[in-house]
This record gives structure tokens, C-alpha cells and sequence, in this order.
């Protein structure tokens, strides 16, 4: 870690590992918070573990704290980092910046700061279209790419304005996060009614209280969380048009997709094929959305084999 990180205080609250709720047995004797100085924005990662360097990215509304039961078990194999992107949990939030090519780019300051020129990488739902601008952007970064439970816009097809029920369950949040003002002020005050039907609805095993409730009370309790939730939301014609221009290079790296059967299933596989050429799809029975929290053992089993040739190169 470079010695601007490493001068930056310990983070303490409640976003941090050490504050956490309902955390596995030991957890923080391997992990630790770290605040990363990446010279344009001051950026949250838990790190700990031994081996080849491991970047989780969690998705949209969640925080680091979404791969928290898969952690323990990377950590035998892989230094693992799992990080609050930009407007996320302890990560600074600025006004701009939220488009897919800029959030990759963090992530590569990041891992660079923290003395990784080449890593591994699990991205799931926002950290999916993320880990496709950064192996599309920064090829030499990423040995290997696993992804979870996402659309990509400007790669996936657009779904219909008329489409099915199901579909329109699934997606209304993109065209009400993509608001300029009004949905701030809706959910203002109603964070709990918001983002908890979000986690109720997507998810075929209901997440644990503990965890709803600190995602919920992470956008609550600050007014600049709720308005970056929504800015990845109000980037996304930055971030179309810089997908429609990466879809003429594939990818060459291996990708691993990784669905809940309950939720997109084989459209993250066919998404990823669109993009690249080496892909390998596993969908889990009886999960939905959240996969790491949902399955973990299954998600785990799924990660182990595709990683294993990284971890023992």
C-alpha cells in the first residue's frame, strides 16, 4: 500500500468492517478497513488473505459488505479486496464520475495503490458492468473476470416499454433511478420502503434483517449515499454510448457468469457472449438476485474452479 493510504486514519464506522453487523466467526482477525487515497478520490476497501489479488465489487444498493460470507474462504487462496465504489458506503461521493469507463478506472487506481498491477475480479449487478469497462478498457489488468446477475446497458438487448409483468417487477427501478431530482425526494424519508422492496423482491431467499437494515440505514443516514445511489442510474447515456463502442473489441480473458435461477438466469451467460469469447455460465437453482447471500456454498463451488488456474499461476 502506497504511503498516502497508508496515512489516512482507520476507518471506524458503522461501514467498516470493524462495525459490520452479523459478520462470520473471525472475520475481522483476517479483514481490515482501509481508506486508499487513488490521488482523485479517497476510496473504501476490506482487505485481507494471502495469494494473487482478488477484487470483489458489489452491486446497486449494496456495499463491500455484500460478499461478506464468501470472504473467509477466498481469503485462504487469494489476498482478497472488497471495495465501496465511488459513492458507496465509506467512499467518497463526489458529484460526478459514475459512468462504467470512470468507476473502472477507480478501481484501477485502487488495486494500483494498493501494490496490484494485475488482478482477479468478481463483479455482481453495477460491479458486473464495471468489470466489463475495465476488461474492455484495461485489458492488461485482469487475468481472469467472473460476473453476477446483471444486464449490461448498451450490450444487452433494451427490453420493451410494454413487456411482461415479470419484466417490468424486475426493471422499473432503471427508468425511476434515472430521474434528475424527483426520485430523491420520493424516497427521501421512505429509504426502508424503497430500497427494502427492492431486497424483498429480487431476492428467493429472503437476506437476513441485519443486513436489509444496515444497507438501508447506510443510504438513510446520508443524504449525498442517496443521491450517488441514483447517479449510476443518471450516467447510464455516458455509460451506453462508451459500451456500444467497447462491443467492437471482444474480450479475450476468461469470464465466468454466475445467476440465480430465480432471477435473469441464462441471460447473464447469453449478455457476456455478446462481449466475449471464452465464457463460461453456471446458473444456481433457487436463488435470486444475490447470490452471495442468497447461495454462498454455491457460489463459492461455482468461483473455485474457474479461479484455480489464476490462483496457481
Amino acid at each position: 500500500m502506497s504511503s498516502s493510504s497508508t496515512s489516512l486514519p482507520t476507518p471506524q464506522g458503522p461501514g467498516s468492517a470493524a462495525r459490520a453487523p452479523g459478520l462470520p466467526d473471525g472475520f475481522t482477525d483476517i479483514f481490515t478497513s482501509h481508506y486508499v487515497d487513488t490521488g482523485e478520490l479517497r476510496l473504501h476497501a476490506v482487505t485481507g488473505g494471502e495469494g494473487p489479488p482478488l477484487l470483489l465489487l458489489c452491486g446497486w444498493p449494496q456495499t463491500w459488505y455484500a460478499w461478506r460470507l464468501l470472504m473467509p474462504a477466498l481469503a485462504r487462496d487469494f489476498h482478497v479486496v472488497a471495495a465501496d465504489p465511488r459513492g458507496v458506503g465509506l467512499s467518497g461521493k463526489p458529484r460526478g464520475g459514475y459512468d462504467t469507463g470512470t468507476l473502472a478506472t477507480d478501481m484501477v487506481a485502487l488495486m494500483e495503490a494498493l501494490g496490484h498491477r494485475r488482478f482477479a475480479m468478481v463483479g455482481h449487478d453495477i460491479g458486473m458492468w464495471t468489470g466489463y469497462a475495465l476488461a474492455a478498457d484495461h485489458p492488461d489488468r485482469l487475468d481472469r473476470l467472473a460476473v453476477a446477475e446483471a444486464a449490461i446497458p448498451g450490450l444487452s438487448p433494451s427490453p420493451p416499454l410494454f413487456g411482461s409483468g415479470e419484466a417490468n417487477d424486475r426493471l422499473w427501478h432503471f427508468a425511476f433511478n434515472r430521474l434528475p431530482d424527483l426520485n430523491e425526494r420520493l424516497v427521501s424519508g421512505r429509504e426502508h420502503l424503497y430500497f427494502g422492496h427492492q431486497f424483498a423482491t429480487k431476492a428467493a431467499r429472503p437476506l437476513p434483517d441485519h443486513a436489509v437494515r444496515h444497507y438501508v440505514d447506510t443510504l438513510a443516514t446520508d443524504p449525498d449515499a442517496l443521491r450517488a445511489s441514483f447517479a449510476f442510474y443518471r450516467a447510464l447515456d455516458t455509460t451506453i454510448a462508451q459500451n456500444q463502442r467497447r462491443t467492437t473489441r471482444r474480450l479475450a480473458l476468461p469470464v465466468l457468469t454466475i445467476a440465480g435461477a430465480d432471477n435473469l438466469g441464462e441471460a447473464v451467460g447469453t449478455t457476456m457472449r455478446r462481449a466475449a469469447d471464452d465464457v463460461e455460465s453456471v446458473v444456481l437453482p433457487d436463488c435470486g438476485h444475490y447470490p452471495a447471500e442468497e447461495a454462498p456454498d454455491a457460489m463459492l463451488s461455482a468461483l473455485a474452479p474457474f479461479l484455480a488456474p489464476y490462483r496457481d499461476s
